[in-house]
């Protein structure tokens, strides 16, 4: 990761700092239902360069995420940038269950949109608006890159399995693979410690922080520097916060160590609820 790229890139820092927070663990538990409407911001070295919300709402069958965000203050007038992220699917057995995922991303220079239709985790469709140029250095993509995987939406969220307290450092042992339209990686996660996190608006309680590591498979330019210095990262790390009602984490703080400093995404907002189950109707 060279310091012009990421200075004149800002919109893919954000994506950076939310695609390594992408991980989900399936298992059999009991599932409840819950809402989360938060509100993020992105710093670099200290300075605000980002803000972004994030919207999930789960219940006893069906599940949606949408989130959105930007660039702002002295960065957005050099190279503003928004993006928009949303994905859809079931519940089933206690499990989230992607079936559509869309991203779009739009800056002065250009706009493209990813869009990924999915059943029982396998890709079934997927496709770049407008269509990335072939590169022959690019390790292609197969069949089986898109098969038992989650998308950056879906995955972003983190199950914990059984009955007990789901923020815990049990949370932290799982790994997940994940295909984002483009790139196919994958992430593993390792227990590093136990904190308190206060949102300015909502959330005040205790969070798991997670260490992160992710390693590219397939998509990718192998010679890229941002590649290779992500995947030598050893300080990335997550904290992970509940969504009320549900046995679900996710991300309220994700640091990544870069050239100009640390880039940092936390929540400023992060307001959660459980929902009551919806009653049959009975005639």
């Amino acid at each position: 990761m060279i310091s012009p790229r990421l200075a004149a890139a800002p919109p893919r820092l954000l994506g950076s700092l939310c695609a390594l927070a992408f991980m989900l663990f399936a298992g059999p538990s009991a599932f409840a239902q819950g809402k989360l409407e938060a509100r993020y911001e992105a710093t670099l070295a200290g300075i605000p360069v980002g803000k972004g919300v994030w919207t999930i709402d789960i219940s006893d069958d069906q599940f949606s995420a949408s989130a959105s965000g930007g660039t702002s203050g002295l960065l957005k007038t050099f190279a503003g940038g928004t993006g928009t992220g949303a994905a859809q699917g079931r519940v089933v057995n206690g499990s989230l269950v992607s079936t559509n995922y869309s991203a779009t991303t739009t800056t002065s220079k250009r706009s493209e949109a990813i869009h990924i239709v999915m059943s029982g985790g396998n890709v079934k469709e997927y496709g770049i608006d407008p269509e990335p140029p072939a590169n022959p250095d690019r390790l292609p993509i197969t069949d089986v890159h898109r098969r038992g995987v989650f998308d950056p939406m879906t995955g972003s969220m983190l199950r914990v399995p059984g009955t007990a307290d789901p923020v815990s450092a049990d949370a932290c042992r799982t790994g997940a693979a994940i295909f984002d339209g483009r790139m196919r990686y994958d992430l593993k996660l390792d227990f590093k410690r136990m904190e308190t996190v206060r949102a300015e608006k909502g959330y005040h309680g205790p969070a798991v922080v997670c260490a992160i590591y992710f390693s590219p498979i397939a998509g990718y330019i192998p010679d890229r520097t941002v590649i290779k210095y992500l995947a030598a990262q050893r300080n990335m790390e997550i904290a992970f916060a509940p969504i009320a009602g549900t046995r679900i984490l996710v991300p309220f703080r994700m640091v990544i160590p870069t050239p100009l400093g640390t880039a940092m995404l936390e929540a400023t907002q992060f307001i959660t609820q459980a929902t009551p189950p919806r009653v049959a109707k009975t005639q």
